[in-house]
């Protein structure tokens, strides 16, 4: 719990009468993890920090700490698949830098996600030289780095040959700043259930541009179905929920369809590409089955951002 007051004072006044509402349903607080800190000082809140500064700016960031985790999971992971291949590291790697980058996007976090795709760049690099050891730098980099996102100008990005799929970085999360609630707007009040409804669906899930405009232009509908292909519901409320939210839209959820045309494959592009259901186009392959003038290609997941 963070109570903000305008003196150490009154936040010694408000943290008494607190513990006394709360004696006599036998709970406490826990004194080590309760203290009173200025505001210029900052303080750690759910793995943001809060901190005003000099400038008098109020800015909530990532917390050291949860940054200095996030490093220690991330290097465990890199060196737990030394024996597997680049497809291996790209999918253990994922969901854990969308989760982490999806949860954090929302404040002050482009200098962190600069630096962790830097501190990447050199675990994968370690990763293969353990991995090639015998091999020059130059084969390694011609090997696992290049331009694997076709949606980006990068030309150093790691990345598996023969797929040709890549691990996401941080910083192609675009920064969506938080729009604040309205007066005193509570979510549990029933009369305000159409205002919470419309700001959920408000929040566009931390999908890449191409994504989202085609989410856009099917009004979030499967063309199969007709149902929402992402639900709007309250989003997920800490890193861990937002990988397994990752896994599920890249393995069960959603996926791009690729139609032919004049027997030809159509090309990933606005006018041939439509998002459905994975559900439905397995289903929709079964009944094509058999029928070349109606091929489609196989779908495939939703590239990161």
């Amino acid at each position: 719990m963070v109570v903000l007051c305008h003196s150490q004072e009154q936040a010694a006044q408000v943290t008494a009468r607190l513990a006394e509402r709360l004696a006599p349903r036998g709970l406490a607080f826990n004194k080590d993890k309760t203290r009173i800190v200025h505001l210029s000082e900052g303080f750690d809140f759910l793995g943001f920090n809060i901190r005003r500064y000099p400038d008098r700016k109020l800015l909530i960031k990532p917390s050291t700490a949860a940054v200095r985790r996030l490093r220690e999971r991330l290097a465990s992971e890199t060196r737990t698949l030394r024996g597997g291949n680049a497809m291996a590291v790209i999918a253990a790697l994922n969901p854990v830098i969308w989760g982490w980058a999806a949860y954090y996007r929302t404040v002050v976090s482009t200098r962190t996600f600069t630096a962790l795709d830097d501190y990447m760049r050199k675990l994968t690099c370690k990763w293969a030289t353990w991995r090639h050891a015998d091999n020059p730098k130059r084969w390694i980099a011609g090997r696992y780095f290049g331009k694997y996102c076709t949606f980006r100008n990068d030309h150093w990005v790691f990345g598996d040959r023969d797929s040709g799929a890549c691990p996401v970085k941080f910083s192609w999360t675009g920064i969506v700043r938080h729009v604040p609630v309205k007066g005193a707007a509570s979510p549990d009040d029933p009369a305000l259930a159409a205002y919470w409804a419309e700001r959920r669906e408000r929040v566009k899930p931390p999908l890449d541009r191409y994504t989202l405009r085609l989410l856009a232009r099917q009004d979030g509908r499967c063309p199969l179905r007709g149902d929402h292909l992402l639900t709007a519901d309250q989003p997920p409320q800490f890193p861990e929920q937002w990988e397994r939210w990752w896994l599920q839209v890249t393995r069960q959820a959603i996926a791009a369809s690729y139609l032919a045309r004049h027997g030809r494959p159509g090309s990933p592009d606005g006018d041939q590409t439509r998002l459905v259901h994975a559900s439905c186009q397995r289903g929709l392959r079964a009944r094509l089955s058999g029928k070349p003038a109606l091929q489609l290609q196989p779908a495939r997941p939703l590239r990161p951002a």
